[in-house]
């Protein structure tokens, strides 16, 4: 920063503001962000050119792989695009204002140090190319602003070897290749003590992500205009208003060959050889080299998800084992047998499930679904439901620990709040002053007490409606359920004495079933597209302070929604499908129309297998389409566009303008994604014990597709910061504590295993059965209650006739016959499953929570290793800053001694004549 050359503001207050233009507004507050900005008021006029610093032109001197400027010492930090107005053919009553804040933006950034070059595009000339270099001095004054950790001596600590390293070996990556980072005792820097830190070359003390880090923070906060003594500035929102097309950092080579620069390391081509590129799917992710070219969010969620994906293989093999167990025993289940069978389910005919339209059918149409459904709901899913619960927690036991070592292996360790920097859109709204409770003196706010109530209040509300809105939508897809079930039924064949064999594979029940959850995933990507700008409206408008605080709320907003766009129709299927139906003389109906739906004998335990592999499935294709094959497609065209127009060398900077930008949010959705799926591995995982295997083969999958996108199709990411996982941590908690109670009620409620146990120890044999020993034969008829026809009211009276001398039909539930004194009321089989039920809700809950809780008590957050080491670090590092300080109070003592000396001797010593 330039004393001499202070920065100059384009007032805007008698100018008129482009339409769409909204700028960020707010009083400039005095803060230590202030970056020490002297403000020129020009009242009103527009600053003269020649006041104006202008970048550095020069043409591309023809080198495809050049990083630096074109006198090849200054290194590009970051680069800008925008279009030159003069070449437009379509010109614009703004083009000028836009102009005039760009160039009084530009000057700003060369007042504040930074040095800009500017070169035209090769393939497009109104396109240009703003090429941002910070010199060592602006470098270090920011590295002390922004608390960066810097290199104090090489790492002399001795690592343990673990005892599984003879067997990852054959998994990691080739270290003649990928060379392993050499670890350095770190401490923030100051200049101040500059002769501290190992620096042994100037040009690569700063690696170019951090280079990349500091940049972006300058512009992100230089001002370029300001209007009725509101200043107006950042990067951010020149994208947004269109004055700059894109703000990024430079890739440092190709991803499909070495740099021909032999000093340039080519970082990026590594990682595609080594990490993105499908073949090494089976090989673990060089995380140290991935956060050194990325930064440290961006190595910590490969990181997660490479420790979620290994934690998903005991799960997947587990899983698979118990479907094997329920595949393998299908053949003994014997209550499939019966309906099944020719003289039991044959001779079992069941009540109509709707209204007049339906008639009355044969049990044995359900042969297929039963025989599917003893694969699932079996001995084996109760052990899988509870291994999941212990599963989930060792699991997220487990990355604390691995998270605490990257956090002391990636110098996060410190990251405190006060170290992360003010977000530019929250300095921008401060205008009111308060009084700090702990440092007693004034600040500048955006907001008081009661305006951040209001603004709390509106969020929230805002957030419940469109809560409210899913819910909604789901009540929707019931009704069409209810209703379209009337239509399959009428439509479908389902006599009594039919034949047909689509009979067997296509109910009305599955019919039904398979077009509601296509539906329900239709509307749920409806609504995310929705809901995804309504919630960065709702957390724009809350003002979070820091990008942790904002990325943190918007976290929250997106999975309450998401959990219930999402999960809400698996509950209704879970929980409420069934459960409330009445009886065929006395239906229970929705909305005081349409008759509830009732389950298929065997239960909704199928059913909600069945919603949950086409919302899984289809969530994954729809992701992979979202979010790899679009942007491979638009890099294709802009590929075969630009070699349609020439075929002449192309800079790395225009090859990297013409990839596809991040997004604001990053890697949000990456995360969501995968807390989405984590969600239905755990919550729903006693109906569907193959989802832990989709998800490890999904994942295998993502974090190749998630690599190849970020190095092939993407922009280079600003290099950012981060501790842990953010608000994601809480969330999986959350999910954890929420799946042990999920999984209990699904194997109470939606499975048939508590009332098949029921039957098998209390109503099979005296007092209340007549078989002499234990035994499931009879389960069908003794679970499946009596109707007399005649009982019908005129409402629900089929249709369809009566075949056969029959006079009583079948249905699901638990209730004394006609002609009992208390007919269709709920019999003593029903209470006593109710009552098995609940108790083994309840034994089952305690049980995992309490070895829940035993695990994470004995296995503790950060391991002993890792706080030995973090000790052993701090005290060394200072022990260093303390003798160097030492040295210097020596060396000055001694020359202020020798001083003294020398005038003490010249006072003393006698004079000669």
């Amino acid at each position: 920063m330039q004393a001499e050359n202070p920065d100059v503001l384009l007032d805007l207050e008698e100018e008129e503001e482009e339409e769409g233009d909204e700028e960020v507004d707010g009083e400039d507050g005095e803060s230590v962000l202030e970056l020490n900005q002297v403000i020129i008021p020009t009242y009103g006029t527009v600053p003269d050119q020649q006041n104006l610093h202008a970048p550095e032109w020069a043409d591309f001197d023809n080198k495809p792989d050049s990083l630096f400027f074109s006198d090849g010492q200054r290194r590009i930090d970051f680069v800008l695009v925008y279009e030159d107005e003069t070449k437009m053919t379509h010109k614009r009553s703004n083009h000028k204002k836009q102009k005039r804040k760009r160039q009084v933006y530009e000057s700003n950034l060369i007042n504040n140090g930074l040095q800009l070059e500017a070169t035209r595009s090769v393939l497009d000339e109104k396109t240009i190319f703003v090429k941002v270099h910070a010199p060592w001095e602006v470098l270090c004054t920011y590295a002390e602003v922004m608390h960066i950790k810097l290199p104090l001596q090489p790492n002399d600590l001795k690592t343990r070897e673990s005892a599984f390293n003879w067997f990852t070996r054959f998994f990691s990556v080739d270290e003649n290749i990928i060379k392993p980072e050499q670890e350095f005792f770190t401490a923030p820097f100051k200049r101040e003590h500059l002769s501290n830190f190992y620096i042994q070359d100037k040009d690569a003390f700063f690696n170019p992500a951090t280079r990349s880090r500091i940049v972006h923070f300058i512009l992100s906060r230089v001002k370029y205009a300001t209007k009725q003594n509101v200043k107006k500035f950042g990067i951010n929102k020149l994208l947004d208003t269109g004055i700059y097309k894109a703000a990024f950092p430079l890739h440092d080579s190709s991803f499909g060959h070495p740099s021909t620069d032999p000093d340039c390391p080519s970082e990026r081509y590594l990682l595609y050889r080594e990490w993105a590129h499908p073949k090494n799917i089976l090989k673990l992710q060089p995380l140290d080299f991935i956060r050194k070219y990325y930064g440290e969010k961006i190595g910590i969620y490969f990181a997660w998800l490479g420790f979620y994906t290994n934690m998903l293989i005991v799960a997947a093999v587990v899983g698979v084992g118990c479907f094997l167990y329920g595949f393998f025993m299908k053949d003994n289940c014997t209550w499939s047998q019966e309906v099944c069978d020719p003289n039991i389910g044959g001779n079992i005919i069941m009540c109509p499930q709707c209204d007049k339209v339906c008639t009355y059918w044969n049990l044995t149409i359900t042969c297929e679904s039963s025989k599917k459904l003893c694969i699932f709901d079996s001995f084996g899913t109760l052990v899988f439901a509870v291994f999941m619960g212990i599963w989930v927690t060792l699991f997220l036991e487990f990355w604390k620990r691995r998270q605490a070592e990257l956090e002391y292996e990636w110098d996060t360790v410190e990251y405190l709040e006060q170290e992360e920097q003010i977000r530019p859109e929250y300095e921008a709204q401060c205008t009111h002053v308060v009084v700090n409770e702990i440092t007693q003196q004034e600040e500048h706010v955006p907001y008081t007490a009661c305006g951040k109530c209001v603004r709390i209040t509106l969020c929230t509300s805002a957030v419940f409606f469109w809560i409210l809105l899913i819910i909604a939508s789901v009540i929707g897809i019931i009704v069409y359920r209810l209703s379209v079930f009337l239509v399959f039924s009428a439509t479908l064949p389902r006599h009594i004495n039919g034949t047909q064999a689509i009979r067997k594979y296509l109910t009305p029940q599955t019919a039904t079933s398979v077009t509601a959850s296509i539906i329900s995933f239709i509307v749920i990507m409806v609504l995310n597209i929705v809901y995804e700008k309504v919630a960065i409206l709702i957390t724009d408008f809350e003002l979070p302070r820091t990008q942790t605080e904002y990325e943190n709320s918007l976290t929250t907003k997106m999975f309450l929604f998401q959990f219930v766009n999402y999960y809400s129709s698996c509950f209704y299927i879970a929980f409420f499908k069934g459960k409330f139906v009445g009886y065929p003389g006395n239906p229970v109906y929705w909305l005081g129309k349409y008759r509830n739906e009732e389950c298929d004998p065997g239960g909704c335990l199928f059913e909600l297998t069945t919603q949950l592999a086409i919302i899984v499935g289809g969530k994954a294709i729809w992701n992979n389409i979202q979010e790899v094959l679009l942007p491979w497609v638009k890099n294709l065209i802009g590929r075969y566009c630009a070699d349609a127009r020439s075929e002449k060398i192309v800079p790395r900077w225009e090859q990297d303008y013409h990839l596809q930008p991040i997004g604001k949010l990053g890697l949000f959705y990456e995360y969501l994604e995968m807390v989405i799926q984590f969600g239905f591995v755990t919550l729903f995982v006693a109906s569907f014990p193959l989802a832990p295997l989709l998800a490890l083969i999904n994942n295998m999958l993502e974090i190749r597709l998630d690599a190849w996108k970020m190095t092939t199709q993407f922009r280079r990411m600003v290099p950012q910061k981060a501790q842990d996982i953010g608000a994601w941590q809480p969330i999986m908690q959350g999910i954890a504590i929420l799946a042990v109670v999920t999984n209990a009620m699904i194997i109470a409620f939606t499975s048939d295993m508590i009332p098949r146990l029921v039957y098998y120890w209390s109503f099979s044999v005296p007092p209340y059965g007549s078989h002499s020993s234990y035994t499931m034969r009879g389960y069908i008829n003794n679970t499946l209650s009596v109707f007399n026809i005649s009982d019908f009211k005129n409402a629900s009276k089929p249709f369809s006739p009566w075949f056969g001398n029959h006079t009583t039909c079948r249905y699901r539930d638990f209730r004394y016959p006609p002609g009992h004194q208390h007919q269709y009321e709920h019999n003593i089989y029903y209470w006593h499953v109710i009552a098995a039920k609940l108790a083994f809700i309840i034994v089952m809950e305690h049980v995992i929570y309490f070895v829940k809780f035993i695990i994470s008590y004995i296995i503790p957050d950060v391991s002993q290793e890792t706080k030995s080491k973090v000790k052993r670090e701090k005290y060394l590092t200072q022990k260093i800053l303390h003798e160097n300080d030492l040295k210097v109070v020596k060396k000055t003592i001694g020359k202020i001694a020798d001083k003294i000396i020398e005038g003490v001797d010249s006072t003393f010593r006698p004079k000669t004549e």
